[in-house]
């Protein structure tokens, strides 16, 4: 059996009576040819069960297939996190709640670009249209794309800085009184350079990513911080430590520059106090920040340490998820009896009723926040180990090539008769032109299947649904994620055809995988 696939030439219709007549089909008639794997690597699939009704074809991967049409394809992993998040940037994809690949790679599932291009030997055939630019990352605002990577301020931002508006508001009524309600629009001023602040700290991570070649996918301003989506993992501990120590140190750099300006300018002035507040501000960003457990920086850098040395990445990240849970209930406890202690500088007897209940709040939230993260990144880091067992060769579908105007029924009794799951339409010199849309089969009475033409179920190829059959894990994720669809032609180094990718049976073999223990 021919392992290419695409030498042999459609059958024509004097094709099919000489076949009654001889009982054997044509030499060179695809029925014989198959484009499938190798003997000793066969695909996970064993053959074609039959279609409702008595007709055979293409058998369908499960329930997640019963959307016709619908392109679906799993994200992959990618991105960081440095500060804390009340929630993940994305619903998930990684980031993964659901154990499907993230798009960040701490505190929310690593978010990728794609590295496909037309297999060099081969054919194109037809070409498709050209593959669109991958859509936005959205998140909120879009305020600018500095090296080239796209801020957004989350909704979340501004219930934040109506909060630090009211509250510091209420501090400048007691130092500068004579303000008056000017106080606040000093306040929603300070509320806004704090976050340029936390912008700066955020840039100093990004900077850092493309400097070792990492992909940054975006960063978002949010409750509590910021968030710098970097879409892979670094390679070795020490990058991992100098990513993570860049913004805390740049936090610590502003507050030094505060406080130079601050020496500047006449105390008990707006000037004075709006310096003085930035300089505490970033002191207080960065300490937190150090704090060494997930998903904070201090976590991260907790996390190279320990594999620099094991030499595991996995084990750094199991220390320092668990000295971030730690942290999370030494925050939830340990805040609020600090705060009623007078540790913080505050009389004990100035607390009333509703600063309790504030500083409890705060305690929580941010203790929840610290534990969430802690256990986003445990399970990005357990994805990431799982990764590797994703392999376009294994789960690869045999396909049989077929003409353009083969009818539906022929073309199912072809991929019957050699145990394949799926269809290729190719031209008169075997080059492929698209794929037919599993979807579309079952979506086919059996009564019309003879009347209905391949072509007419078939999605054109585009190059980026040319899959390497040797592309694996992640990258695998990033050439999928970079052109959705429901099924991609996996092609050789050589061009030649290898068989057909569907996006559902990626899926399922990700979930399998996630469900064995690490």
């Amino acid at each position: 059996m021919d392992e290419s696939g695409g030498s042999g030439q459609p059958r024509s219709g004097t094709d099919e009576a000489d076949e009654r007549r001889t009982g054997q089909p044509r030499p060179g008639d695809p029925a014989t040819t198959t484009a499938r794997p190798p003997s000793d690597q066969q695909p996970h699939d064993a053959g074609p069960p039959a279609e409702p009704g008595g007709a055979t074809g293409p058998a369908r991967p499960g329930p997640a297939d019963d959307q016709a049409g619908e392109e679906r394809t799993p994200a992959p992993p990618t991105g960081t996190s440095h500060h804390p998040a009340p929630a993940p940037a994305d619903p998930p994809t990684d980031s993964h709640a659901t154990e499907q690949p993230p798009a960040t790679r701490r505190t929310e599932a690593p978010r990728t670009e794609a590295h496909t291009t037309p297999p060099p030997g081969g054919k194109q055939g037809r070409k498709g249209p050209a593959p669109k630019r991958p859509k936005e990352p959205g998140g909120g605002l879009l305020m600018g794309r500095p090296f080239g990577v796209p801020v957004y301020v989350a909704p979340s931002w501004f219930l934040v800085a109506a909060l630090i508006t009211w509250v510091f508001g209420g501090q400048l009524d007691r130092v500068l009184p004579e303000l008056g309600m000017a106080r606040y629009l000093v306040s929603l001023f300070f509320a806004v350079a704090f976050y340029a602040s936390v912008l700066v700290h955020e840039l100093a991570h990004t900077v850092a990513a493309l400097r070792f070649k990492l992909p940054v996918r975006r960063i978002q301003l949010q409750f509590f911080g910021g968030v710098s989506e970097i879409e892979k993992e670094t390679e070795t501990p020490g990058r991992e430590f100098v990513l993570a120590f860049v913004g805390p140190l740049l936090s610590l750099v502003l507050g030094g520059l505060f406080y130079l300006a601050l020496q500047t300018v006449e105390p008990g002035t707006v000037p004075g106090v709006l310096l003085g507040g930035l300089m505490i501000s970033n002191l207080i960003v960065a300490a937190f920040n150090l704090l060494p457990g997930l998903p904070l920086d201090g976590g991260r850098m907790l996390r190279a340490v320990v594999w620099k040395i094991t030499g595991k990445p996995m084990s750094g990240t199991i220390a320092a998820a668990w000295v971030g849970r730690a942290l999370a209930i030494s925050v939830l406890i340990g805040l609020p009896l600090l705060t009623h202690s007078g540790g913080l500088g505050t009389d004990a007897q100035d607390i009333g009723g509703m600063d309790t209940v504030m500083d409890a709040l705060l305690a929580a939230i941010l203790a929840a926040i610290i534990w969430t993260g802690a256990g986003n990144s445990l399970r990005v880091a357990r994805l990431r180990e799982h990764l590797p067992e994703l392999r376009a060769r294994a789960l690869t579908r045999r396909a049989v090539p077929v003409e353009t105007h083969t009818p539906l029924s022929e073309a199912l009794r072809r991929a019957n008769e050699a145990g394949a799951r799926a269809l290729v339409v190719v031209d008169a010199d075997g080059d492929p032109l698209s794929l037919v849309r599993e979807a579309a089969i079952v979506g086919v009475p059996e009564h019309r299947r003879p009347w209905v033409a391949v072509s007419g179920l078939a999605q054109d190829l585009t190059d980026g649904m040319r899959v390497s059959a040797e592309l694996a894990g992640e990258d695998l994720l990033e050439v999928l994620r970079a052109t959705p669809a429901t099924e991609y032609l996996v092609v050789e180094d050589s061009g030649e055809i290898y068989g057909v990718l569907s996006a559902a049976d990626v899926e399922k073999a990700f979930v399998k995988a996630m469900a064995r223990p690490s």
